[in-house]
C-alpha cells in the first residue's frame, strides 16, 4: 500500500489492490466496455481508496522502471495517408496516457539497406517497443532486427497470425467478401477491382474475399477488370480510365481503399457518367472523405484509430514493471470488429 507521504498512488497500485490486470485499471478509468460489474466495483472501490489521479499512472510507472528509455516506435513502410495517421492518433492517446514518447518512422520496405537502416534505428532511438503497420508487419528482415535486439513489438494486421507474434486486425478477407456480396446482391457481375500497394496484408487479404465471392457466385474474375492503384488517388486515375473507358465496362468497381475509390469516382464524373446509375463504387476504410464525396461512398468502416490504441494496449501490457520478459501464453491476437456503411455510391444494376 503507497504511503501517501511519500508518493502519490499510480495504476500498479490500483490493480495490486483490486487484484486486476493494469489493463483492466486502465479499461475502467477510460469507461471502457467489456468489464465485467465485479471487477469495475473493485477498480473504483481501490481508486478511491488509494485517491488515485489518472494522470499519475506514468509517473509511477517511471519511478519503477528508470532503466527504461519510454520510446516506443510506430513503424510503417508506406507512404503514410490517412490510415497511418490514424493509428498513431490511437497509439498516441496510449503512449501519454502510460507516459511514453512516440516516435514515428518510416522504413523503405523496398531498400536493398532495410537491415541496416532498422539496427541503426533500435540502437539510435532505445526504443522500449515497436508497433508496425504493413507491410513492415509481415517483413521478415525488420522482425528479426527487433528480434535480435530484444524490442517486443505488436503487429498491426498481418497477412497471418504467428503463434509467437502478438497482433491486432480487422477480418480484412471477410469485409471484403461481405462488400463483393453486397453488390452481387445488387445484380452486379461484371465488377471491376483496384488493389493496393505489392506486398501488402491488406492487399492480398482484400483480394481474397472479392475472389472468394466471385467464385461461389459461379463467376469468373476477368483479367481485364483488374487494377493496380497502390493504394493512392493518383496513381489510381489511369486505372480508373482504362476500366471506365472500356467498350464492356464493369457496372461496378471495388476499389480497395477510399483513396482509391475517390479516384475512381472523379473519372467517373469526367467521362459523363452518372454514379450509381452507371456504374455503383465502394471502397474500404470509411475516411472522413468518403461522407463527403457526392454521392457520398459506400464502404468498409474499419476502427483504424482503435487498432493503434488497441496494439498500444498490448505492448504496455508487456512493458509494464509487472510485465514479464515473454508474451503470456497463448500470445494474444485481438479482432476489432468492422461494419458495411451503405451511402450513395452503390444501386441496383439497370437493365441496358
Amino acid at each position: 500500500m503507497p504511503d501517501p507521504i511519500t508518493r502519490k498512488p499510480t495504476i500498479i497500485d490500483v490493480a495490486s489492490l483490486a487484484g486486476v490486470s493494469i489493463k483492466t485499471v486502465s479499461r475502467v478509468i477510460n469507461n471502457e466496455r467489456h468489464v465485467s460489474t465485479d471487477m469495475r466495483t473493485r477498480v473504483r472501490q481501490a481508486v478511491a481508496k488509494l485517491g488515485f489521479e489518472a494522470n499519475e499512472s506514468a509517473r509511477g510507472m517511471r519511478s519503477l522502471a528508470p532503466e527504461k528509455s519510454y520510446v516506443v516506435a510506430h513503424l510503417y513502410g508506406d507512404a503514410g495517408g490517412l490510415y497511418t495517421h490514424d493509428v498513431q492518433l490511437g497509439l498516441m492517446e496510449r503512449c501519454r496516457y502510460f507516459g511514453y514518447h512516440l516516435v514515428v518512422e518510416e522504413l523503405d520496405y523496398q531498400s536493398p539497406d532495410i537491415e541496416r537502416r532498422a539496427k541503426d534505428l533500435v540502437k539510435r532511438l532505445k526504443l522500449d517497443g515497436a508497433v508496425l503497420t504493413a507491410p513492415l508487419t509481415d517483413n521478415e528482415i525488420v522482425l528479426s532486427v527487433l528480434d535480435e535486439a530484444g524490442v517486443p513489438y505488436v503487429r498491426v494486421s498481418p497477412v497471418t497470425e504467428a503463434r509467437h507474434l502478438p497482433s491486432v486486425s480487422i477480418d480484412e478477407k471477410r469485409a471484403a467478401y461481405q462488400m463483393t456480396q453486397h453488390l452481387l446482391t445488387y445484380g452486379h457481375r461484371r465488377i471491376g477491382y483496384i488493389r493496393g500497394l505489392p506486398n501488402h496484408a491488406a492487399t492480398e487479404l482484400r483480394f481474397e474475399g472479392f475472389r472468394q465471392a466471385m467464385e461461389e457466385a459461379g463467376l469468373e474474375i476477368d483479367p481485364a477488370l483488374i487494377e493496380d492503384g497502390e493504394f493512392r488517388y493518383f496513381a489510381t486515375i489511369p486505372c480508373a480510365r482504362r476500366l471506365l473507358e472500356q467498350a464492356d465496362r464493369p457496372t461496378a468497381i471495388f476499389a480497395s481503399n477510399d483513396e482509391m475509390a475517390t479516384a475512381v469516382i472523379k473519372v467517373a464524373h469526367e467521362l459523363g457518367l452518372t454514379v450509381p446509375d452507371d456504374c455503383s463504387i465502394v471502397g474500404f476504410d470509411d475516411i472522413p472523405t468518403s461522407e463527403m464525396l457526392w454521392p457520398s461512398l459506400t464502404t468498409v468502416r474499419q476502427p483504424v484509430s482503435r487498432l493503434g490504441a488497441a496494439a498500444g494496449d498490448l505492448l504496455f501490457t508487456r512493458l509494464s514493471p509487472l510485465g514479464t520478459s515473454e508474451w503470456p501464453t497463448p500470445v494474444p491476437h485481438q479482432v476489432l470488429p468492422h461494419d458495411i456503411v451503405l451511402r450513395g455510391s452503390t444501386a441496383p444494376l439497370r437493365d441496358k
